[in-house]
C-alpha cells in the first residue's frame, strides 16, 4: 500500500483523469477527496472507492471561487485531520478566437483553471508547511506550452500554472513539499472531440490519422501522478512532466541566450540596427 494513511484532494475527479487518479490512490492505501460540480459523478466515485475497500467523501463544490476551493479542503481536514497530496485537476475549457472570445469565457476558465488551483494550494498550506510534508501537483496542458490556436483563455490559464508550478517549488522545497506539473495526452469527455475532429479532417484529406492525436489512456497518467506523491519522491520538484501512453516526457525552462551585444552603449541601440542584427533571424518564412 504505497500511499497508506495519506490524505490526498483531487479537484475534478468525478470523470477523466481525475477519477482514474482518485481511484489508483484509494487501490494503494490513501483516503480520497473527490470533487466535482455533479453530485451523480461525485457519488459515483466515491461509491465505487467505498466498494473496492477504499475510503472517501465526496465534495460537489466549483473551485472557480476562493470560497469554493476553501470549503473542498475544510471538508477534508473536518473528515481525515490532514491534507498530504493535492491535484489540481479540475477546469473548463470555452474555445473560441481571440477577438470572439467574452470577459465571461475569459473569467470562466481562468477561474477554474487558476484561482481554483490557487485557492485550494492557499487552504491546504498552513497544515503541509507546519508537517513539513506533502505534494502538490498541478495538471497543466501543452496549450500552456506552446500555445493553441482559438485556446487564448485556456492556454493563458495553463501557462499560468506552470509559474505557479516553478514558484512553488521554490517556495516549498525547504519544507518537505514537493510541487510538480503534469501535461497529459489522453482520451477523456474534454480530448474525444478534438480526436474525432483530427480524424474526420485526415480522412477528408486523405491522410493518415496525425501521430499527435494518439494518445494513451487515462489510467496511465494517474500512474505518473500516483508516482510523484509517493514519499520517496518528495525530493523531486519543480518538473514539467508529459504522459502520452508508454511515453513520458520532462519540459524544459524557456532557455535565454544572448544574440546581440554592443561594444559601445554611446548612442543605444536603433531599431533598424536591432531588426538587422537581431529580429531578421526569426522571420517566419
Amino acid at each position: 500500500m504505497l500511499l497508506e494513511g495519506q490524505v490526498a484532494v483531487i479537484t475534478g475527479s468525478s470523470r477523466g483523469i481525475g477519477r482514474a487518479t482518485a481511484i489508483r490512490m484509494a487501490q494503494e492505501g490513501a483516503k480520497i477527496v473527490v470533487n466535482g460540480v455533479q453530485e451523480g459523478g461525485v457519488w459515483d466515485v466515491v461509491q465505487l472507492i467505498r466498494n473496492q475497500g477504499g475510503t472517501a467523501i465526496g465534495v460537489v463544490e466549483s473551485v472557480a471561487s476562493m470560497a469554493g476551493g476553501e470549503r473542498i479542503i475544510s471538508e477534508g481536514l473536518r473528515e481525515f485531520g490532514k491534507i498530504d497530496i493535492l491535484v489540481n485537476n479540475a477546469g473548463v475549457v470555452h474555445d473560441k478566437m481571440a477577438h470572439k472570445m467574452s470577459e465571461t469565457e475569459w473569467d470562466l476558465v481562468l477561474n477554474s483553471h487558476l484561482k481554483g488551483a490557487f485557492a485550494c494550494i492557499r487552504s491546504a498550506l498552513p497544515g503541509m508547511r507546519e508537517r513539513r510534508e506533502g505534494s502538490i501537483i498541478n495538471m497543466i496542458s501543452v496549450a500552456g506550452l506552446t500555445g493553441m490556436i482559438g485556446q487564448l483563455n485556456y492556454s493563458t490559464a495553463k501557462a499560468g500554472l506552470i509559474g505557479m508550478t516553478w514558484t512553488l517549488s521554490l517556495e516549498l522545497e525547504s519544507y518537505g513539499i514537493n510541487v510538480n506539473a503534469v501535461s497529459p495526452a489522453a482520451r477523456t469527455d474534454m480530448t474525444m472531440p478534438y480526436i474525432e475532429r483530427a480524424k474526420q479532417t485526415a480522412e477528408m484529406k486523405g491522410e493518415s490519422f496525425p501521430e499527435y492525436w494518439k494518445v494513451g489512456s487515462t489510467e496511465d497518467v494517474a500512474e505518473l501522478m500516483l508516482s510523484l506523491c509517493l514519499p520517496r519522491c518528495r525530493k523531486v520538484t519543480g518538473q514539467i512532466f508529459s504522459v502520452n501512453g508508454g511515453k513520458i516526457g520532462v519540459w524544459s525552462p524557456p532557455e535565454h541566450r544572448i544574440v546581440a551585444t554592443q561594444s559601445s552603449r554611446e548612442n543605444g541601440w536603433e531599431a533598424g540596427e536591432l531588426f538587422e542584427q537581431v529580429l531578421s533571424a526569426y522571420v517566419k518564412v
